[in-house]
């Protein structure tokens, strides 16, 4: 905590509630955001973990700040998406709720994590490299670029357990 931001983030898991403000979170990362909808239909799925970030508060707010998706099938799991609202980017959210979620899947005997990220995501790539992943392969022409074109996306995996 300090005294520029003096509240400290929450780490919790996603309630339905949360959509509208997730939703929001994700439109302001990816050039194709997701509509709410989309959003509770993952966190109905028992078979996504949600984690978000809520920005603390003395008058009681927990406004989610970011989050993280995962879905697992076995002794897998992807991440389906993560974002972390602009005005609080590089302050560790991205890196807390990661965190989270990977307890979370290695209480549940996860093995392996995979997440496709766009090549040129610096921010994300250093994020990810430090949170034990490595490159796995790549997919050319995977993520539509908003000025047009389109970039390629490197799979990465980390091992869980």
């Amino acid at each position: 905590m300090n005294w520029l931001d003096p509240f400290p983030v929450i780490i919790d898991t996603a309630h339905l509630g949360d959509a509208d403000d997730l939703a929001e979170i994700h439109a302001g990362a990816f050039h194709r955001g997701w509509s709410p909808a989309e959003i509770e239909a993952l966190l109905a799925d028992r078979r996504t973990i949600a984690i978000v970030g809520r920005r603390g508060s003395l008058f009681g707010s927990r406004r989610p700040v970011g989050f993280v998706i995962v879905r697992a099938a076995g002794d897998e799991a992807e991440v389906l998406t993560l974002a972390v609202a602009p005005a609080h980017r590089r302050r560790g959210i991205g890196r807390l709720v990661m965190d989270e979620a990977m307890r979370r899947l290695y209480a549940d005997r996860v093995k392996a994590l995979f997440l496709e990220v766009d090549e040129g995501n610096q921010a994300a790539l250093a994020l990810y490299r430090r949170l034990g992943f490595t490159v796995a392969g790549r997919r050319g022409n995977y993520y539509a670029r908003p000025e047009g074109g389109s970039a390629a996306a490197l799979v990465m995996r980390a091992d869980i357990g």
